[in-house]
């Protein structure tokens, strides 16, 4: 096989804090999960599904951020530095209306939708005073989303690191404000996570707008100067973006919709499910930072004219996100009890919760492997491949999902986490090993 000039080293510089960037939206739904748990499981399962809803519409920006992340990147290695600012522009304003737009579907659209949606009377309202605060976020989280991709296309990320911190401060200290009303403030219960969760996500984007000011060399970069308009440049940028828009929309919304069965299986199952999806949450950031790594490493390798080495370098990536994986399952493997009594009060619901948390660990483990070469498809710019690869994984998923909900107990349900790491590891693994993507310009 052929080797790889990115050493071990370099992996890990550019994912340890891709890592802990991923923490920021982990963390807000631990410290939501955590603190509302102990509220009681209808706060508990209505954060869990508003906040779904409310990451469903984020996914479009997250998408769009994903195809800057690419052109960046691979800016960045051809050495073409002043385009990287007017490429940022266009994002910029694309991000802009995209924010307004979604803020609006939100604000008009959400009681309508969730009430066609939840199935429980009580978890119905609980949801809807999440939003009421939730909903002015998204204006901000899809900034947020951009800056990271910024820094992640530059293999700059420890900024990503500092924005993380801050909003892990500002979340936890307002959470434990806000919901139970200390310090003063009023006692809000879960519409108090929304609040604190809101501030967070405004914090965030006024650190990154400082930061990228302070730091980027304006001229070096063409950072913080209008550019002219580029039509052309934008329709590149769309024909990256919108299958990763696409892609990532119809994915989170799979999983949106898994919960929503598991919903109907009733107020027990959706409240163990939440505990279990946040232990999730928290055992996949190596997989998810690791497979961004993947994608900007797959991306500026392209650049550099150095193709051949893309698949030596996936398996050097694949090798650290396993051993970084095994880390945390094994510790959740051995002490779930105490993992799961941090979301909730209930014993008995942190009991039934157990099988279902061995089920993750194992699913944890092979999207480490599965994650990396998905994102790496993107890498190449055919992100149109990785879209139709998402959408036909999902279908089978969602089928899968269906069929379990009928038939086996919740942990059963959740083994269809490792049906789709598996499916999609094995087909973006054959996608990189014998697909013509090598030729693909962007």
């Amino acid at each position: 096989m052929i080797k790889t000039s990115i050493t071990n080293r370099e992996i890990w510089r550019i994912a340890t804090p891709i890592m802990l960037g991923n923490l920021a939206q982990t963390i807000i739904t631990f410290t939501d999960t955590a603190f509302l748990g102990h509220l009681g499981t209808i706060e508990l399962s209505a954060s869990m599904m508003a906040g779904l809803f409310y990451y469903v519409f984020t996914t479009l920006a997250m998408g769009f951020a994903v195809g800057i992340q690419i052109f960046i990147a691979r800016r960045f290695g051809e050495g073409n530095l002043k385009q990287i600012g007017v490429i940022f522009q266009h994002g910029a304003l694309f991000v802009l209306l995209l924010g307004i737009l979604l803020f609006s579907i939100l604000f008009f659209f959400s009681d309508r939708l969730m009430q066609v949606i939840i199935d429980s009377p009580n978890i119905y309202t609980a949801s809807m005073d999440y939003l009421k605060y939730r909903q002015f976020g998204i204006v901000f989280v899809v900034f947020n989303f951009l800056f990271r991709s910024f820094y992640v296309g530059l293999s700059n990320t420890k900024v990503i690191t500092y924005s993380t911190i801050l909003m892990a401060v500002v979340n936890i200290f307002l959470d434990w404000c806000l919901i139970f009303g200390h310090c003063g403030l009023p006692e809000m219960g879960i519409g108090g996570a929304a609040l604190a969760s809101l501030m967070a996500e405004i914090s965030a984007f006024c650190f990154f707008w400082i930061y990228t000011f302070v730091t980027i060399p304006h001229k070096e970069y063409g950072m913080f100067r209008w550019h002219k308009w580029q039509s052309k440049l934008m329709g590149d940028i769309m024909k990256v973006a919108f299958p990763c828009m696409i892609q990532r929309l119809f994915s989170f919304g799979t999983w949106f919709a898994f919960f929503i069965l598991i919903e109907r299986m009733g107020e027990t199952a959706i409240g163990i499910s939440s505990v279990v999806r946040s232990t999730y949450m928290i055992l996949i950031i190596p997989g998810f930072a690791f497979a961004a790594t993947a994608n900007t490493l797959t991306s500026r390798i392209i650049g550099e004219g150095k193709s051949d080495e893309v698949m030596a370098m996936l398996w050097k990536v694949v090798k650290n996100a396993v051993l970084c994986s095994l880390v945390l399952v094994i510790v959740t493997s051995i002490i779930p009890e105490l993992i799961l009594q941090i979301y909730t009060d209930d014993l008995n619901l942190a009991a039934a919760a157990i099988p279902s948390v061995y089920v993750i660990s194992l699913a944890t483990v092979l999207g480490a492997v599965g994650m990396v070469f998905f994102e790496a498809v993107s890498g190449t710019g055919n992100t149109s491949a990785a879209m139709a690869l998402e959408f036909g994984v999902c279908i089978a998923y969602l089928f899968y999902a269906f069929i379990m909900t009928k038939t086996s107990s919740i942990a059963g349900v959740w083994t269809v986490e490792c049906f789709y790491n598996i499916t999609m590891g094995f087909i973006a693994f054959f996608y990189i090993w014998k697909a013509d993507w090598r030729k693909k310009v962007i």
